[in-house]
């Protein structure tokens, strides 16, 4: 019997599922995974990892939409945590790193961050990201 190639659905063990595109076997192209505590991710994979461009949706309401690498948060992207506030700009190996916008209670304050912290927040009159 070959491996699955093209479009297809699988059922881990777990309930997990994945629907979408496969090579060679495993999730590699354009999918959906949800896992069995219902999150889930829609967008890109190679090699079985989230890689390229997706959504996560976490079931507490969290929600990542943006760019992935090798499965984690990798280039432009934007997180909003279940209470409302929001992070847009850049990421690195998953966690916010660069130019960014966070917002809370409707303010939005402009900043650097490296390796997930802030280290600085900078004036209102910057925009590029």
């Amino acid at each position: 019997m070959g491996k699955k190639s093209g479009k297809g659905y699988f059922i881990w063990e777990d309930g997990s599922t994945y629907e979408g595109q496969f090579q060679n076997d495993t999730p590699h192209g354009e999918g959906l995974y949800v896992w069995s505590d219902g999150r889930y991710f829609r967008g890109q994979f190679h090699g079985f990892e989230m890689h390229g461009n997706g959504v996560h949706i976490w079931t507490d309401g969290r929600r990542y939409e943006g760019q992935y690498a090798n499965n984690v948060q990798d280039g432009l992207g934007y997180y909003r945590w279940s209470d409302g506030r929001s992070y847009e700009g850049e990421w690195k190996n998953g966690l916010q790193h660069g130019c960014g916008k966070f917002t809370e209670d409707k303010e939005e304050k402009w900043g650097t961050w490296e390796d997930g912290v802030r280290v600085k927040w900078t004036p209102d009159t910057v925009t590029a990201i």
